[in-house]
């Protein structure tokens, strides 16, 4: 398992290695907060004893979100969601001959009782779950709530500088 500094507040949790490129996305976006991380391999069909060893031992090693990224049936998120009591950010990966609509419709078809909040397919999914999982941080943690306001700023302000080059 990488450990991303000493006690890891969020685990990034995929289901193969081909998916690191773009779960990647969601530990740049924590590293750019200052969150700690933790990020392995997991199958919720190829090890499902290590999924819920992973997801049954998650609050006593202190995690307070898991972010999971799987592709084709992607039952991953929801298989970790089932075994702990964090919130559970699901990113649908593009890793089938249906593009990712397969681990969409996996990810976010979760029965009730069992919640999985779901981002968008690939990347860009990756990214908004590390902003997410900020977001809910924030709640708890006052120095990420500075630094996400900070970075919306950062936003708008680049939109702006955008929008006057373009209008010259």
């Amino acid at each position: 398992m990488k450990i991303m500094e000493d006690k890891p507040l969020v685990g990034i949790v995929m289901g193969s290695s081909s998916d690191i490129e773009i779960m990647e996305e969601a530990a740049k976006v924590l590293k750019e907060f200052g969150i700690p991380y933790e990020m392995t391999i997991a199958s919720a069909h190829r090890s499902p004893k290590r999924t819920t060893e992973y997801a049954k031992s998650a609050v006593e090693r202190g995690l307070e979100i898991i972010i999971a990224g799987a592709g084709s049936a992607a039952h991953l998120a929801g298989v970790i969601a089932s075994e702990t009591i964090l919130p559970i950010i699901g990113v649908p990966i593009d890793s089938s001959p249906l593009r990712g609509l397969d681990s969409l419709l996996s990810t976010v078809q979760m029965p009730a009782g069992i919640p999985v909040a779901t981002m968008a397919i690939g990347k860009t999914g990756a990214r908004n779950a590390g902003i997410f999982a900020a977001e809910i941080l924030a709640t708890k943690h006052p120095e990420i709530l500075e630094k996400l306001i900070n970075y919306r700023r950062r936003m708008a302000e680049n939109i702006e500088k955008e929008a006057k080059k373009l209008e010259g």
